[in-house]
Order: C-alpha cells, then sequence, then structure tokens
C-alpha cells in the first residue's frame, strides 16, 4: 500500500501557529475564571453551613411536653434527615464560582466566551494538522493530546449548551487542558507526516475518535468524582461540628452539594461506558483486519480492558446500596487512573504493536 500525498509545510505550520494561539486564549480564560472565584460574593456561600447548623439544632432540641387535663401529652418533634436515603446529606447546592454575585457572573461571561473562542482556534489547529496530511489527526502523541484537549472542552460547552449547571467545572477543566497542550507541544511535539501503512484503514477514524470521546467524558467525571471527595469531607466536617478553613468554605460553598457532584459523575461515566465498550470491539475488529487476530493481548488492548473492567467495577459498585459514596468514588478514579496509563504510560514507556511511532 503506498503512502498519501506529502506533507503540506504550510498547512502544518498554521496548525502549530492556531494551537499556541488557543493557548493563550485559554490562558485568558484561566484568568477570567479566577476572577470569577475572586470577585464573586462572598455573602451568599454559606448554604451548607447553614443547612447542617439547621438540621443538627433540630436533632438537639428537646421534645415539647404539654399537660392536659391533669395527664401529659408528649409531642415528638419531626424527624430530621441529616443524610439522604443513599447515604448522603441533603443540602442545597452551592451558588456557583461566581456566588450569586453580579461582578462575579459578569467574569464568569468572559470566561466562557473566551473558552469558545479558545476552542474554535483549537480546533482549527487540529483540522489544519489534518489537511497538512490529509488524513485523521491522531496518528501520534501529539495529535492525540490537541484532539483530546479539544474534545474535552467540547464536552464542557456542549453541557453548559444543554442549560447543565457546570460551570464550576470550567476553572478546573482550563488549567488541565493548558497543562495538556504544555506537555504537547513541549515534550510529546512531533512533526506532522504520513502513517505507516497498517495505519491506512477506516478503522482509525472509528476506533481512535470514540476513544478520545471517551477519554474526554471519563476525564470530566473524573473531575466531579474528584471534587466530590473535597466536598463531601467539607460536609463531613460542618456535620460533626468542625470549622472549616476560610479558603475551603470560600471555594467549597460554592460547589454543588457533594450528592449532585456524586450522582453527576455517575451519570457521565455511566453515558460513556457503552461507547468505551464499543472502542475495544473496534479495535478488535481492526486487529483482525490489519494483523489476522482480533486480540493478542498487546499491552494496549490489555489496558483498555483492564480500564473496562475497572469501570464496570466502578459503574456495579455504585449501583450497589454497601459501595455508594466514597468507597465508589474510589474506584472512579482508579478506573480513570487506568485510563490515564493507558494513554500515556503504555505508549511512552511500553513497547507493543501500538508502539508505531514512539510518542
Amino acid at each position: 500500500m503506498t503512502l498519501a500525498a506529502a506533507t503540506n509545510e504550510n498547512l502544518a505550520s498554521i496548525s502549530n501557529v492556531l494551537i499556541y494561539s488557543a493557548m493563550a486564549v485559554y490562558t485568558l480564560a484561566f484568568f477570567a475564571y479566577i476572577a470569577e472565584w475572586l470577585f464573586g460574593s462572598r455573602s451568599k456561600v454559606a448554604r451548607t453551613a447553614a443547612a447542617l447548623t439547621t438540621k443538627a439544632d433540630a436533632e438537639r432540641a428537646p421534645a415539647v411536653t404539654v399537660n392536659r387535663a391533669g395527664g401529659t401529652a408528649v409531642l415528638e418533634r419531626p424527624k430530621v434527615t441529616v443524610r439522604a436515603a443513599a447515604g448522603r446529606r441533603d443540602v442545597p447546592d452551592g451558588p456557583g464560582a461566581h456566588g450569586g454575585d453580579e461582578q462575579g457572573d459578569l467574569y464568569g461571561r468572559i470566561a466562557i466566551s473566551l473558552t469558545v473562542l479558545a476552542f474554535v482556534i483549537e480546533f482549527g489547529g487540529v483540522l489544519t494538522r489534518a489537511l497538512s496530511v490529509e488524513r485523521a489527526p491522531w496518528g501520534n502523541m501529539y495529535e492525540f493530546n490537541i484532539t483530546f484537549s479539544t474534545v474535552a472542552v467540547g464536552v464542557y460547552l456542549g453541557l453548559l449548551a444543554l442549560k447543565k449547571n457546570v460551570r464550576w467545572l470550567g476553572l478546573f477543566l482550563i488549567t488541565s487542558v493548558l497543562l495538556d497542550l504544555g506537555l504537547a507541544v513541549t515534550v510529546l511535539y512531533t512533526a506532522s507526516d504520513q502513517l505507516v501503512p497498517a495505519l491506512h484503514s477506516y478503522w482509525l477514524y472509528i476506533h481512535v475518535s470514540t476513544a478520545i470521546f471517551c477519554g474526554a467524558v471519563f476525564y470530566v467525571g473524573a473531575v466531579g468524582t474528584i471534587l466530590y471527595l473535597f466536598k463531601d469531607s467539607y460536609e463531613s466536617k460542618l456535620a460533626s461540628g468542625g470549622t472549616p478553613g476560610t479558603f475551603a468554605t470560600s471555594v467549597l460553598e460554592r460547589l454543588p452539594s457533594s450528592a449532585s457532584l456524586d450522582k453527576f459523575s455517575y451519570r457521565v461515566n455511566a453515558a460513556v461506558f457503552p461507547l468505551w465498550t464499543f472502542t475495544i470491539i473496534a479495535g478488535a475488529i481492526w486487529a483482525g483486519d490489519a494483523w489476522g487476530r482480533y486480540w493478542g493481548w498487546d499491552p494496549k488492548e490489555t489496558w483498555s480492558f483492564i480500564t473496562w473492567v475497572a469501570y464496570a467495577g466502578y459503574l456495579h459498585a455504585r449501583a450497589t446500596a454497601g459501595w455508594k459514596g466514597r468507597k465508589a468514588a474510589y474506584l472512579a478514579l482508579i478506573a480513570f487512573g487506568c485510563w490515564l496509563f493507558n494513554y500515556y504510560g503504555v505508549n511512552i514507556f511500553v513497547s507493543g504493536k501500538h508502539s508505531y511511532a514512539g510518542v
């Protein structure tokens, strides 16, 4: 099989400029998100503490007695549930990074606008990279990274477009996207070039694109899980009468409740898990076409399967009453850790049939 046409160096150069430009705009968005958190009102971020304090006071309230006709009627106080039936505290969501403040909301809207602009520029960088070699733009780790970060931001913006309350995710997402792109343009950069013959298949578009999309969604779920663990610890400290630090209060009070974060992460991971299953199946079919066998325990295949097992274990645990909450959250992070190792570790440190272009 012959290789495709030579690389278009002009388009490759434009792609590089667009990626660096996207990083610059993402940096501006990062500062705008910081401003949203800093200048948002702090007077409206005591909902969790107020809710837990009210319930604790109600729990400690004595029973009311009423004397009637020489007898005593004891009126039991209403039962107050500090934890919901699923084992989570019944507390309201925080007002968001802007703290319900008009000024903070303005900075947040600016941040989102900059994020959209950076997304469009980065998408242009990925597209011109593809056009420069007339193939899918994920033939090496550099291309995978820039495509992955683009899709991750796209998932975030898509959730916002669906009117989902996920603006609190912006700062954490953009921070990691900048780190991802910084790693891509320094350590992982590979000049635009053609693929080896074995990769010239329509399965490259199907298998790898779904893997990238699944990873981006898994990442969003992992961020939600990490924030859930922090918020759950914060709520536990308040419920036990402790006093969290000022910084923790300022940040964590603005986030959704731990119950909402836990539900968000679960739904995200559960929604994309069937597509990850399809990714593995598609890879096996492609392996059958390219190598004459569907499964050979290649390191990438093995860790893809380990990731599948880890997420399947998490979803099963999350649906089991005894493993909800923090235990299931730890499983979710272990599963995402498996995905990260499959993404970085296998490609960089382990040799196998998937190691076509080093990084």
